[in-house]
């Protein structure tokens, strides 16, 4: 999924930042969304022991599952960094989605949009985030092609993608004019756990 996802949206007119995953990850789920779509989940999860930090110079050591050593200076955006020992295990959740609807001509506009939000552990608790974006964009089916199952999109900044649909009955259902919608989520939470949890 991440990289047709990616290629797509970006093709589209939209930069997407998604980092390098050396983790744990889980198959793609697909699943039936709201409204007749359909949504495909891909989650990834790693984990890492601090093996030595320094508050004055606000630099930290930790260690992966896998055994490597990756040094940081901890952002002044981690308020609670003094609550952050050695020992203490930081775990990494990122998830992304991408939901497709389509909608017939006149029931929906091309256009984009996209919404961030963050937060935060409270003073004294060890640092813990969840940041999350959405990105919506909307696109016009403007060519299809029956002999290989692709249709083309246009979208609203006039950048157009070819893009095949594995699924023949949702193929014979789109018409050019229509208009898929994909809502693109990502949302990564990190917290720093004492040992034992």
């Amino acid at each position: 999924m991440r990289t047709t996802t990616a290629a797509v949206l970006a093709a589209l007119g939209l930069t997407l930042i998604i980092g390098s995953r050396s983790f744990a990850e889980e198959a793609p789920k697909t699943a039936p969304a709201p409204g007749g779509g359909v949504e495909a989940t891909n989650t990834v999860t790693a984990t890492a022991t601090v093996v030595a930090i320094d508050q004055k110079t606000r630099m930290v050591t930790i260690k992966t599952d896998d055994g490597r050593e990756v040094k940081f200076k901890a952002s002044p955006e981690i308020h609670n960094l003094k609550q952050v020992k050695k020992g203490d295990h930081i775990k990494v959740v990122y998830t992304e989605s991408l939901a497709l609807k389509l909608h017939k001509k006149g029931e929906a506009e091309p256009g984009a949009e996209a919404a961030e939000g963050l937060a935060r552990a409270k003073p004294g608790e060890k640092p813990a985030g969840v940041a999350a974006r959405v990105v919506q964009i909307t696109a016009t089916v403007t060519a299809k092609d029956d002999a290989n199952h692709t249709v083309t999109l246009k979208g609203p900044k006039g950048r157009t993608v070819t893009v095949k649909v594995e699924d023949p009955a949702r193929y014979d259902r789109v018409k050019v004019g229509d208009l898929v919608e994909a809502t693109y989520t990502q949302a990564l939470g990190i917290a720093v756990e004492k040992p034992g949890k």
